[in-house]
């Protein structure tokens, strides 16, 4: 007679036969641990790029056309929102996406819309996009 053993989850550890000597089966587990991936570090601004951004901002929050913002690393981008109040949607983001260093750049200011206003491989270029004066209306 032959002995099958107890059944865990499934699978059958040791069998054993008639003349009670063990018998190795291998057993597959689809509960097995992975191996860990070597995931890449969040992407960030460092602090020169920090420097220029903030340079930026706080010359636009003296003047009072900005008053908020937020920023966070991920993945594959870090973002920069700014806000003109707190509860809005931001007016403009810049993002750093070195993935597309080598392509279109890897700096963008992006609109509330979602429409690209800026994009290069300078972040100081880009941030230029923010030094246009706003036109005024003059009589004569």
């Amino acid at each position: 007679m032959t002995d099958t053993g107890s059944v865990i989850d499934g699978r059958q550890p040791i069998a054993l036969s008639g003349d009670s000597q063990p018998r190795l089966t291998l057993v597959s587990s689809s509960t097995a641990p992975k191996p860990a991936k070597h995931r890449e570090p969040d992407v960030f601004f460092t602090r020169a790029e920090l420097d220029a951004i903030l340079s930026v901002y706080g010359r636009k929050v003296a003047e009072g056309e900005w008053r908020d913002y937020a920023m966070g690393g991920f993945r594959e981008t870090a973002i920069f929102s700014i806000f003109r109040r707190t509860s809005e949607m931001p007016l403009y983001r810049i993002e750093k996406r070195p993935k597309l260093a080598r392509r279109q750049g890897a700096w963008a200011v992006l609109g509330a819309d979602g429409q690209i206003l800026k994009r290069g491989h300078d972040l100081k270029q880009v941030l230029k996009v923010f030094e246009k004066r706003s036109l005024k209306i003059v009589d004569y």
